[in-house]
C-alpha cells in the first residue's frame, strides 16, 4: 500500500509507490484568440436563443391548448341549435 493520504489515483503514482511530480504539475493555460472567443459567445447566443425559443413555443401551445370536448357542453349546444332551428321554423310559417 501507498504511504500517502490514499487520495491519490494509481495514474499519479510510479513504480516505487511515490507520488509522480509530472501529476501533481497543472498543465498551462493557453489563452483563447479572438476568433475563439467571438465564436464562444456566437454559440452562448445561439443556445440561449434556443432555450427561449423553446421555452415560449412550450408556454404558447399549452396555454392555446383547447380543453378536451365536454360530452354535456356538445349535447347542450346540439340542444341549443335544435331550438334556434325550430324559433326558425316557427317565424318563417307566422303569418305577416
Amino acid at each position: 500500500m501507498a504511504d500517502g493520504s490514499g487520495l491519490e489515483t494509481y495514474a499519479n503514482h510510479n513504480g516505487n509507490g511515490a507520488a509522480s511530480p509530472q501529476a501533481t504539475e497543472k498543465p498551462p493555460i493557453v489563452p483563447l484568440s479572438a476568433q475563439d472567443k467571438a465564436l464562444r459567445r456566437a454559440l452562448v447566443f445561439i443556445g440561449i436563443a434556443a432555450a427561449s425559443a423553446g421555452l415560449a413555443y412550450a408556454i404558447i401551445r399549452t396555454s392555446l391548448k383547447t380543453p378536451p370536448a365536454d360530452p354535456t357542453t356538445e349535447r347542450i349546444q346540439q340542444l341549443i341549435d335544435e331550438a334556434n332551428r325550430l324559433l326558425k321554423q316557427l317565424d318563417e310559417k307566422k303569418p305577416d
